[in-house]
């Protein structure tokens, strides 16, 4: 696709216009218009005091006002790890009418600090590419990036890999830090302990900034709340957007056995309900903690093949990531922002080898906007059409599982094995 999309390019656009798009100021000028566009947008909203999405939960935590709404249980900021009261705080500068710009403009700060580190130093080149692939990502998936705490996570997140070859002890800071805001970017440790030379480093570093937290969470008095953020949602069931739930979602189409699609009122969720769905909720958990362990073994086995380091811990962090995602009994949309920062990632190393999974996100995130903000409500009623749209998303994203795993077994093949007790080559 992408290289489709490179041809198209070059018979459109003539050669002055081809050059242009090849310098690092069109890339400013991409990332201006991106986020101009979603600030006009959010203006409607934020000009009449009004919040977008989870914006509005972020704004009554900020203010300390949580609405009772009969038969739900309040979910307090808590839900989140601790850190990420900063952000949900700091938006509040402005006051509660002004919120979502506040949030909007965190994001941005974030974003274009991300860019620069992207397109600096020695991949003045070799970053523009991806920058490129990241704002038109921006595009279909700006109405969840700039509106969920996942927004705050990516660019550090993208940053923290970018970094990480040279600079581990700074990417595992990034890293921890990102960790405490949303959970998700452990799934990216994990493969930077196992690859880096520097893992001792890796490991001291992510114990500092934990313990930093804990000691800043006790001194707020909030010490209790430190572990909220995995008790607080309760038991869910499966979400719809779930992968491992499609097949209740096409039940529920046609009404097969009382499947059925519904809110699950006390946590403001829409779950499959039918036959083996409780189980397949219960089985989530155990099921990806053994998917984690292989990936792990995974990648240490290739690692003493001697697999190159940079290229391994990129393809384990897909692979943790995918793995995160398809193996996840939530599946809200806004999760395909955690794969944006490793493919932008993957081609800034390597655009060739990365070019499969950098299109096949592509894809994911249109049909992922097709499904919110576009068509969200046809499809929690069960409409064939949009069950088919989310299936193919679905099925999108165990591929780009499957490519990673591929890829690592790949690496480890071709790599020459170590002798006992030997450090894998530098490449």
């Amino acid at each position: 696709m992408l290289d489709r999309l490179t041809t198209l390019r070059d018979r459109v656009l003539p050669p002055r216009a081809v050059a242009w798009f090849g310098t690092r100021s069109s890339v400013w000028w991409g990332f201006a218009v991106v986020h101009l566009y979603f600030l006009a947008w959010m203006a409607s909203f934020f000009l009449k005091g009004d919040t977008f999405s989870d914006t509005e939960q972020y704004r009554q935590w900020a203010t300390g006002f949580v609405p009772d709404r009969p038969g739900m249980v309040p979910i307090t900021p808590w839900v989140y790890p601790a850190l990420a009261q900063i952000p949900i705080q700091l938006a509040n500068l402005f006051g509660p009418s002004l919120y979502l710009l506040g949030w909007f403009l965190i994001i941005t700060a974030l974003n274009a600090w991300a860019l620069a580190v992207l397109v600096s130093g020695t991949r003045r080149q070799s970053g523009i590419a991806p920058a490129w692939w990241w704002m038109f990502f921006l595009v279909f998936m700006g109405y969840l990036s700039f509106a969920r705490v996942e927004g705050i996570v990516a660019p550090l997140v993208l940053v923290a890999l970018l970094a990480a070859v040279r600079r581990p002890v700074i990417a595992a800071a990034l890293l921890s830090v990102a960790t405490w805001i949303k959970v998700w970017p452990a799934a990216v440790i994990a493969p930077i302990l196992i690859a880096s030379r520097d893992r001792l480093k890796v490991l001291i570093t992510g114990v500092a900034v934990t313990a930093a937290v804990v000691i800043g969470t006790w001194s707020t008095g909030n010490l209790s709340h430190i572990a909220d953020f995995m008790t607080q949602q309760g038991e869910r069931g499966m979400q719809l957007e779930a992968t491992f739930s499609t097949p209740w979602v096409w039940l529920s189409v046609f009404g097969i056995a009382g499947s059925h699609i519904a809110d699950n009122v006390a946590i403001n969720s829409s779950e499959v309900y039918g036959p083996g769905a409780s189980v397949a909720a219960w089985l989530m958990q155990p099921l990806f903690l053994v998917v984690v362990l292989v990936g792990a073994g995974l990648l240490l086995w290739a690692l003493r093949r001697g697999a190159e380091r940079e290229e391994l811990f990129l393809e384990g962090a897909l692979l943790m990531t995918a793995a995160f995602i398809v193996f996840n009994k939530v599946g809200s949309p806004q999760f395909m922002v955690w794969l944006a920062p490793v493919v932008i990632a993957g081609l800034t190393h390597d655009w060739e080898r990365w070019k499969v999974p950098g299109a096949l996100l592509m894809v994911i995130a249109i049909t992922t906007f097709v499904i919110y903000p576009l068509f969200y409500t046809p499809l929690i009623h069960a409409h064939p059409l949009m069950a088919a749209v989310l299936t193919v998303r679905n099925v999108l994203l165990v591929v780009l599982l499957v490519w990673s795993v591929r890829r690592t077994v790949q690496l480890g093949r071709a790599a020459k094995p170590l002798s006992s007790g030997a450090e894998a080559p530098a490449r």
